[in-house]
């Protein structure tokens, strides 16, 4: 069937495309719409009251005016501001502004008596009595009527008397200025100052935008599904599929950045199935799952959901082929080959400052005042300032040991939710001994509701700073350590995944048979993925390396003889010799995981370059220390272009030579790692999710790489041509064939030969029992092997791990007694037949 993902957090408002945000912008609070953006109306800055701030201009607000960037039109009655392609609309109620420019000429000509004289007249009458903001429903609705009543007979009146035409054509060319003379720009300034917007730099505003976004997107604008009226609206097309049979589930992104996700679940899990059962297709059931990011040990709530995307999979089942033996070894090659030890925590914490400082500074600054409002209502904590309320906000934000929390009125506060917010306040103030203790605990009280001087009348107010604190932890954690910090703590890059954490080196095989034992009993249909869009790097460049935990000499040996090697590619910039060893210490893994498995011609070449210049560009402005999105450096971002290219170039032969020696190693060994990893995802508990093209082999890197157009006729054709080999040869020897020379094909036959083994033991693999199988002999470690089982039948699945420590000989491969020697799965107290 088919399952919809949906995003109820937020909404595109880019390039004028959704009618909803226009209206918001044309009626400010009056609009029909302003209730489903999460818009703050009386926001800190007294300027913007009653305003939406817009960070949409390339400069500064003065100079884009004068530069006649910001354009008035007229069009079908209804006036507008355009800034290149984004299309503004004006105030009906300050259309007079324009109209009114030498109106008495204008009457002097067409006479005020005539017809269309009283005409234009009348509708100046109608523009100055249209309803002012308010909030009652009858004038809301009179406002929006009579808005396009005015509409309509202005563009009737020009339409038929050609003065009128005349006239407002040159009222709006008066406006939009003369080239030159600043003072011509006042009138244009004057009516864009009346609009329920106010236009903005984009890489200054930050601190005072008003609206909840998308992260620190500017063009994705949050709504508040809290409130029903909008839950209604916005999923009425949703709920219209699933009444005509449509759909079979749904997948809700960004569940965090929700008020009360677990309210919003209910809700929509009760619609839904409510919806299904009036249908004509029945009751089939409705599945349902959710993108939140688990990190560590941290448990999906008992929300009415079937499980997760798959990220908390991904981590675990990605760490059980790191060697967590070698982790030392790693960190002494990868601290001595960038000079310096920064553990990845502080790092996190950094990158979260970061975003608060700059980013999301306003959220921070609506989060302050907010407290600050209740520590001036109790004598007790009044003298704290907003200055160290803030700083307090600040410190426990970016202490917070996971995305967000979901404490909310109704329920009470789970462990793990105290645990969290305790282990942040605590974490804060112990990176603050000299900053007052109070003020953490004034917080730690509020956000857990031990604050019994709430009166009843402010606990709604209170409950609202709760959910606005949740609403920016998981932004603050996304943009800090996804966006940030996993670009900077470049140890074994393959552990740099969402919801990971890089500083944990591994899963052990007991570790990984107890989660998997739990997702069996607990959340059996959730998504187990490798790969998804926003991946860091694709689940077949993570496998390759991985190998290096198995390998830290020969990789210690590698790079340091490859620095010397590119050294002379190196630029001086500001003095200082760049790129930095950390960014060549990434290149080089970035390199190692992607470089293709067959030779590749000069154009293939020439693309791989382009792929990597453009990752390393914006690994660099995700770092954020030489350059930025928002503040890039071209002396930096040349100087790695000159980098890579050198790096790349067929010339550089002794550099190429001796990475491919290794690759030639690590590749081989990623390709065992890949097949392993494929078996466990159909194999384990839940539901594999293919990313799209992975069927092949993919070694791509994130977005954009990670999301170029997938030939499906060549895997097609591919897999028909399998088919047929298998029919007539045999798919053993097949199967040896594809393994001695492994091209694209050997992960399509095994994928495919999975997936028709799990259908064909389909109750098993969606509904058995999950028990670890015992291993023993000199190999077991190298061995990850368990069972599912319902009544009487079960299937066994063994699977190798660590593989380029096992053989003897490197790319020796892995098969047969002179490998496996003694090594052997145990059966259980009641056999195997």
């Amino acid at each position: 069937g088919h399952i919809l993902d949906i995003v109820p957090n937020h909404m595109g408002i880019a390039r004028s495309a959704n009618p909803w945000w226009q209206d918001v912008l044309e009626n400010g609070a009056s609009s029909r719409y302003a209730s489903v953006f999460d818009i703050d109306w009386t926001p800190l800055k007294p300027e913007l009251a009653g305003k939406v701030l817009l960070p949409v201009l390339g400069g500064t607000y003065g100079a884009v005016l004068e530069r006649r960037e910001i354009q008035l039109e007229y069009e079908h009655g209804a006036f507008r501001a355009r800034y290149y392609d984004l299309v503004l609309p004006i105030a009906p109620g300050t259309y007079d502004r324009i109209l009114c420019v030498n109106k008495d000429r204008l009457l002097h000509d067409i006479g005020d008596s005539s017809p269309d004289g009283i005409e234009f007249l009348s509708i100046l009458t109608a523009i100055r009595h249209l309803p002012r903001q308010s909030s009652d429903p009858e004038d809301l609705a009179e406002r929006d009527r009579e808005k396009e009543v005015i509409k309509r007979r202005l563009a009737t009146l020009t339409a038929q008397c050609p003065r009128i035409q005349e006239h407002v054509t040159a009222a709006v060319c008066r406006l939009n200025g003369t080239p030159g003379d600043a003072r011509s720009f006042d009138e244009l300034d004057n009516l864009l100052s009346t609009q329920a917007y106010r236009l903005a730099y984009w890489r200054v505003a930050g601190e005072e935008i008003n609206y909840r976004r998308f992260f620190d997107i500017n063009e994705l604008a949050a709504i508040r599904m809290e409130d029903p009226a909008v839950f209604e609206l916005v999923h009425a097309f949703v709920f219209d599929l699933i009444k005509r049979g449509c759909l079979d589930g749904m997948r809700i992104d960004h569940v965090d950045g929700l008020f009360d996700p677990g309210d919003y679940l209910r809700r929509l899990r009760q619609r839904a199935e409510e919806v299904q059962a009036d249908s004509s297709s029945g009751d089939r059931g409705f599945y349902l799952m959710v993108e939140k990011i688990l990190t560590g040990d941290e448990e999906l709530p008992q929300w009415p959901v079937e499980g997760t995307t798959g990220y908390d999979f991904l981590v675990r089942a990605n760490g059980l082929f790191v060697d967590e033996r070698n982790e030392r070894a790693l960190s002494d090659v990868y601290e001595r080959f960038v000079r310096l030890k920064v553990p990845f925590h502080e790092i996190a914490y950094r990158g979260k400052q970061l975003v608060l400082r700059v980013s999301m500074a306003g959220e921070l600054n609506l989060l302050g005042h907010r407290l600050n409002v209740f520590s001036e209502r109790n004598r007790h904590y009044r003298d704290f300032t907003l200055n160290a309320l803030t700083q307090a906000m600040r410190e426990i934000i970016a202490c917070f040991p996971v995305y967000r929390s979901y404490v909310n009125e109704t329920e009470e506060i789970s462990e793990q939710d105290q645990r969290a917010i305790e282990r942040a306040v605590h974490d804060a103030k112990h990176r603050n001994p000299n900053r007052p203790g109070a003020v953490y605990d004034f917080v730690a009280d509020l956000l857990l509701k031990r604050a019994g001087y709430i009166s009843d009348a402010a606990r709604d107010e209170h409950m609202r700073f709760v959910g606005k604190f949740q609403q920016v932890t998981s932004p603050v954690t996304v943009k800090g350590v996804e966006d940030t910090a996993l670009y900077l703590y470049n140890r074994l890059v393959s552990l740099n995944e969402v919801g990971s954490h890089p500083d944990s080196f591994g899963t052990s095989p007991e570790a990984m048979h107890a989660w998997l034992a739990r997702r069996a009993d607990r959340w059996p249909h959730s998504l187990s993925a490798t790969g998804t869009h926003d991946a860091k790097r694709s689940e077949d460049v993570r496998a390759r390396l991985n190998v290096l935990s198995e390998i830290p000499g020969a990789w210690k040996q590698a790079a340091a003889r490859w620095a010397k090697l590119n050294r002379r590619a190196r630029t001086m910039v500001d003095g200082q010799s760049y790129p930095s060893r950390n960014e060549e210490y990434l290149l080089y893994q970035t390199l190692l995981g992607t470089w293709p498995l067959q030779e590749m011609t000069a154009a293939q070449e020439a693309d791989y370059y382009e792929r990597i210049d453009a990752y390393m560009l914006k690994a660099m402005r995700e770092a954020k220390v030489f350059t930025s999105w928002l503040n890039p450096s071209g002396a930096h971002e040349r100087a790695m272009r000159q980098f890579v290219s050198a790096v790349l170039s067929p010339e550089n032969r002794g550099f190429r030579e001796d990475f491919l020696r290794l690759h030639a190693t690590v590749s081989r060994y990623g390709v065992y790692n890949s097949l392993a990893q494929t078996v466990v995802k159909i194999c384990a508990p839940g539901v594999p999710d293919f990313y799209q093209g992975t069927e092949l082999w993919d070694f791509t890197l994130v977005d954009p790489d990670n999301r170029r157009p997938v030939d499906y006729e060549r895997r097609r054709q591919l897999l028909a041509t399998l088919d047929e080999e298998c029919e007539r040869d045999g798919r053993g020897e097949v199967a040896a064939r594809l393994l001695e020379s492994p091209d694209d094909r050997l992960k399509l036959f095994a994928t495919t030969t999975l997936l028709r083994v799990r259908r064909q033991a389909r109750d098993i693999f969606t509904s058995g029992d999950y028990n670890s199988v015992a291993v023993e002999g000199s190999a077991r470690d190298h061995v990850f092997a368990f069972s599912r089982s319902t009544g009487s039948e079960r299937v066994i699945v063994a699977l190798p791990r660590l593989l380029a420590t096992l053989t003897s000989q490197m790319n020796e491969t892995p098969l047969g007694e002179r490998v496996w020697q003694d090594t052997q799965l145990l059966p259980p107290a009641d056999g195997w037949r």
